[in-house]
């Protein structure tokens, strides 16, 4: 089976990059010594501080080996603004039902809608990839269909 890449912005990448290295520098020997403490208390079976802290490693090392694998699998996608068109990295202005509305477009995995980042796979992101400024698109959304229209590419 042939593994999809996973689309990341430099940014992106660099971000994840920098929360890897904290994890694994700084979290895991934090945990590890958390664990190593509690051991000292002694029986296990009743120690809610040690099964925090197993919770805590368990969860450190479950984003480790996640970001391990974008990170394995990522293609850095450099921003299209020099083609004048929407594309992965592109800052768009866009009309949203009268408003308008300033994002990034970003890879699925950097999507933060309340930072402005979305998905160029989500229903408006999708709807304006690849659209040049004053093209107006319909991106049909769980709550309806919704007039975009792209303002301005940075």
């Amino acid at each position: 089976m042939a593994v999809k890449s996973i689309n990341l912005t430099k940014a992106g990448k660099e971000k994840l990059e920098s929360e890897l290295e904290e994890l694994k520098k700084i979290k895991r020997p934090q945990v590890i010594e958390r664990i190593k403490r509690a051991k000292d208390f002694g029986d296990l079976s009743e120690n809610a501080e040690y099964e925090d802290a197993r919770n805590e490693q368990s969860f450190i090392e479950g984003r480790i080996q996640e970001i391990e694998y974008i990170l394995k699998y990522a293609q850095i996608v450099e921003n299209g603004k020099s083609r004048g068109v929407v594309a992965l990295g592109s800052k768009v202005t866009v009309s949203l039902g009268g408003d308008k509305v300033g994002y990034e477009l970003v890879g699925s995995t950097e999507a933060d809608p309340s930072s402005g980042k979305i998905s160029s796979e989500s229903p408006i992101g999708s709807a304006i990839l690849g659209k040049k400024v004053g093209e107006m698109v319909v991106a049909k959304t769980p709550s309806g269909s919704l007039k975009v229209k792209v303002l301005k590419i940075q």
